[in-house]
């Protein structure tokens, strides 16, 4: 099956910092991304429904970026990142993900992420 490259964006009226929280600490993250987080060094173990997959984080720019490579990959060149902006215009942040799947479930993959964000956005008070 052939992998895709998806790039979504979302608005938040939160700021980067509080938005970064929520993309890298394990008391924010199971709130609206998995299960559980376990984080050892640079390596996340992720639960979903009791099942692990564990990632590592490569890149990680304080309120700007975070990168995360699964271990179980097929495709060494795949990862899922996260990067924070502030609107110059707005003022609002953006969230900005890239994540890849099978060309078969873009469009599932695309809406559990609206859905993830709803959750998300949700949990950081609305915004």
């Amino acid at each position: 099956m052939e992998r895709v490259r998806i790039d979504m964006e979302f608005l938040f009226r939160a700021s980067p910092t509080i938005l970064y929280q929520f993309l890298t600490t394990p008391a924010c993250l199971v709130r609206w991304f998995s299960d559980g987080v376990d984080i050892q060094g640079e390596y996340y173990t992720f639960s979903w429904s009791g099942a692990d997959e564990v990632a590592e984080m490569i890149d990680d720019i304080e309120e700007e970026r975070i990168r995360f490579k699964w271990l179980e990959a097929d495709d060494e060149d795949e990862f899922l990142e996260f990067r924070i902006s502030k609107s110059p215009i707005t003022d609002e942040t953006i969230l900005e993900i890239t994540d890849f799947c099978d060309s078969d479930e873009e469009k599932d993959t695309r809406q559990l992420w609206e859905s993830q964000i709803k959750t998300l956005k949700k949990e950081m008070g609305g915004g």
